[in-house]
């Protein structure tokens, strides 16, 4: 167990720290921004999408680690997938940080896999859920923010 905690922290950190596409997306056709109240986590989400095939995805913004880490790892599950199976993630990411069951998730979730840790700590579960929600907000083109609360 202390070695997926430390591996967990590593890759939190990892991800925090330096971020993976990071920045705004030049030619995205869809994006969608997103605030956490509890921790004060705000992105902004950018999509291309051609044919239903997310084809690239970025993200900007400023928030905790965790918050951070997780929109990271997104952008890199999402790219060159359909927005069916980025529908499916969605909820197989969910139900990981909810539940803590990776068994419970429908589809494979690779490096995601990582943050099931979070469900240890309730009160940071919206921080790993916003990119997410945003993502949803993108995805159905609302141009609304998104909020946790």
């Amino acid at each position: 167990m202390s070695d997926l905690r430390d591996l967990y922290r590593d890759v939190i950190v990892d991800h925090s720290r330096t971020p993976h596409n990071f920045g705004r997306l030049i030619g995205a056709n869809r994006s969608a921004e997103g605030f956490n109240p509890l921790c004060g986590d705000r992105l902004t989400l950018y999509l291309k999408v051609t044919d239903g095939v997310i084809e690239d995805v970025s993200f900007e913004g400023s928030g905790c680690a965790i918050s951070t880490a997780t929109a990271s790892l997104m952008t890199e599950a999402l790219k060159g997938k359909t927005e069916a199976q980025a529908q499916a993630l969605f909820s197989s990411f969910h139900a990981l940080v909810t539940g803590g069951k990776a068994a419970q998730a429908s589809v494979p979730l690779g490096k995601l896999e990582v943050l099931s840790g979070v469900c240890e700590f309730p009160a940071r579960v919206k921080c790993a859920t916003l990119a997410w929600h945003t993502l949803q907000a993108a995805l159905r083109n609302k141009t609304e923010p998104v909020s946790t609360e």
